[in-house]
């Protein structure tokens, strides 16, 4: 189990060692003069759940933004397998984007469109599958989340945590090497936030896809967090990263204990 580290741990990848799938190095996120987060090293290992974490307004889903490409960073730069994503030209950065699957907060269906027509969408954007062996893609992808037989149902007549299986489906269309998360359990019920949480255990064990989520929601963080960073908000950078059951037990900064214990979270339970 890795241990719990403070600021600014230069990204793993050194000689000898294998290249993280993520490398963040030096990233300063900013929207126009107001910087968001600065100073952010930190990398994300092949088959690894990361989470980033931290209070409402932190920047965290500005980080997210930066790692896929839709916020410029300031400075610093984002490596995907060793290879820059900030300094790649348009074809390479596009090569480098469709290994991306990106799960929004609130799912970003089309509600106009049936499942099928929205997980089918990404394949028909991006591949020369036919018709029918983008059918059979889009039957298989909504099997893996547990929706099989609601290709034709549309996103109005599911309920949240559904829609948010339906989205991953669509994410997962195009097979990607990564998958991004915006608070998925954001909004869903306890069990419905559990069964989407065994759901991307299950993706990652069963596809070795990794995972970078977004959460503040304490039962998903310790439930299917293999390492993690922690954003400040007032500070505008990263205090702490590790394994978040490890934080729990021995950070020492109280921004870090405080966010791991409030309410009735305590040590995890799952």
């Amino acid at each position: 189990m890795p241990s719990a580290t403070s600021a600014n741990p230069a990204p793993a990848g050194g000689a000898g060692s294998e290249v993280p799938r993520i490398a963040v190095a030096d990233l300063t996120l900013a929207y126009g003069s107001t910087v968001i987060q600065r100073d952010l090293s930190f990398a994300v290992r092949r088959g690894e759940i990361f989470i980033v974490m931290g209070g409402s307004g932190c920047g965290k889903s500005t980080l997210l933004r930066g790692l896929i490409g839709l916020l410029p960073p300031t400075m610093g730069d984002v490596l995907y397998d060793g290879r820059s994503f900030c300094a790649a030209g348009p074809e390479e950065r596009e090569r480098m984007i469709r290994r991306f699957g990106v799960l929004y907060q609130k799912g970003a269906l089309w509600t106009s469109m049936t499942l099928a027509e929205n997980v089918a969408l990404p394949l028909r954007e991006f591949t020369d599958l036919t018709a029918a062996q983008i059918r059979e893609v889009v039957a298989l992808k909504l099997a893996l989340v547990g929706l099989a037989g609601f290709e034709d149902f549309d996103p109005s007549e599911l309920s949240g945590g559904m829609q948010k299986r339906a989205a991953l489906a669509r994410a997962m269309a195009l097979d990607p090497d990564i998958l991004f998360f915006d608070e998925p359990s954001a909004g869903l019920d306890p069990v419905s936030s559990r069964l989407l949480d065994d759901l991307i255990l299950e993706l990652r064990d069963s596809l070795g896809t990794t995972v970078v989520a977004v959460s503040h929601e304490l039962p998903s963080i310790f439930a299917i967090g293999d390492n993690a960073v922690f954003l400040d908000g007032d500070t505008g950078t990263m205090i702490a990263q590790g394994n978040p059951r490890v934080l729990l037990a021995e950070s020492t900064d109280p921004r870090v204990h405080t966010f791991l214990t409030r309410g009735t979270a305590g040590v995890p339970a799952r």
